[in-house]
């Protein structure tokens, strides 16, 4: 094969290393979406896990396995669903697999799938080239925990050294990522997040009465609740708006908390409790277009972060945002127009901007065409046609 014979370009073959829609997150999400936007330039051939964490460790347990997605694999792709994160023989076979392959590319936000990277790093003894996608650096439970930290920065310097080329989601990534595993930042390619815009658009008086929320303007906060989102500070923020502000608003802040029981607790005990609306709970793929048709404005306040596939959502609803300017999410931020930045836990600022965007005529913000799945989709072709003709990273 000539990789510089454009008209053989399609036969390249790569292989997508990443979680399945039974543990459904932004990153199996970004799998199945990436997957499915390269699939028309080269074979695509997606490998997923089939088994991680023991079940009864994942604060999700109840829903892992289920179908959770109404997304799907283009025909095009290749899926196969096969690695166990406890069987060293799907690590075998799922070696089969990538030995067919001209690149490789592994999707890494934790540390708990570091060992099955490395053994498919081992048995990739044909060396085909691979790449490593950082979704985060560290992820923010596991940097809590000493022990934890330190095998993940362990395992991923060790993982690195097979690594033919890095990419992370923006240039504030990439000099984390650099100083974390001791990459040179010259091997680290910045390619962005493409959009989560696969949500459909729904009627607004029709989505807001669904939630109870009629005749409202509506401040969002959706995602998984963890200390490090921030939410708290949201909280306080509402309460300190104008009276006039908070009895024709509704706070909905929708998510299940994992860890973050306190905002839970201030949210019921608020002196504002009733425009408060919290959904504690798992929300199923089908009912996020209605709580982002019914949304006025999007708030991520989050205290530290790398990137936000809620943003991505955000975007494609052509909704104000207001983030906090913290890690890559400011940086993906910054080419949209709706974006209002504040800084990280400064509640009395992201008070002042909700007011600012709560009298701010509403309008649909265009999206930015470098956050498109088809010029994602062209920074990635190029990559791999590099790593394709040898050319290290």
């Amino acid at each position: 094969m000539s990789p510089h014979d454009s008209g053989e370009h399609t036969q390249i073959r790569v292989v997508i290393v990443g979680p399945s829609p039974r543990f459904l997150s932004g990153i199996s999400y970004y799998t199945l979406r990436l997957s499915n936007a390269l699939s028309g330039r080269m074979h695509i051939d997606t490998l997923l896990f089939r088994h991680m964490l023991p079940r009864r460790l994942f604060p999700g347990w109840r829903r892992v396995g289920n179908s959770l997605s109404t997304l799907q694999y283009s025909e095009k792709v290749d899926v196969t669903e096969l690695l166990d994160w406890y069987n060293p023989f799907s690590w075998v076979e799922a070696s089969c697999i990538i030995r067919r392959a001209d690149v490789v590319i592994f999707q890494w936000w934790t540390s708990s799938v570091a060992h099955m990277y490395l053994a498919l790093q081992i048995l990739n003894y044909c060396k085909r080239p691979v790449l490593i996608e950082f979704h985060e650096v560290v992820d923010p439970f596991e940097h809590s925990v000493v022990p934890i930290r330190l095998y993940s920065r362990l395992m991923g310097r060790l993982i690195r050294r097979f690594a033919d080329c890095h990419a992370a989601h923006s240039e504030h990534d990439r000099r984390l990522i650099a100083a974390q595993y001791q990459i040179s930042e010259e091997r680290i390619r910045v390619i962005p997040h493409g959009l989560y815009d696969h949500y459909p658009l729904l009627q607004k008086d029709a989505a807001k009465k669904e939630i109870q929320v009629q005749g409202s303007f509506v401040f969002l906060f959706f995602g998984l609740l963890r200390p490090y989102k921030g939410v708290i500070h949201l909280i306080h923020a509402f309460e300190q708006l104008p009276q006039e502000i908070i009895r024709s608003s509704f706070l909905v802040i929708v998510g299940e908390s994992w860890e973050d029981m306190v905002s839970v607790e201030a949210a019921s005990q608020s002196p504002v409790s009733d425009r408060i609306r919290l959904i504690n709970r798992y929300v199923s793929d089908e009912e996020v277009p209605t709580f982002f048709s019914a949304a006025d404005a999007l708030i991520l306040p989050y205290i530290r972060a790398s990137q936000s596939g809620v943003a991505h959502i955000g975007i494609s609803y052509g909704l104000p945002i207001i983030a906090s300017q913290v890690g890559g999410i400011a940086e993906s931020l910054s080419g949209y127009d709706g974006s209002v930045f504040i800084p990280p836990s400064d509640e009395q600022t992201l008070s002042k901007a909700m007011e600012q965007v709560y009298h701010a005529d509403q309008c649909k913000f265009p999206v930015p065409e470098h956050l498109r799945w088809e010029t994602v989709a062209d920074q990635y072709y190029n990559t791999i046609l590099d790593l394709v003709r040898g050319e290290r990273v």
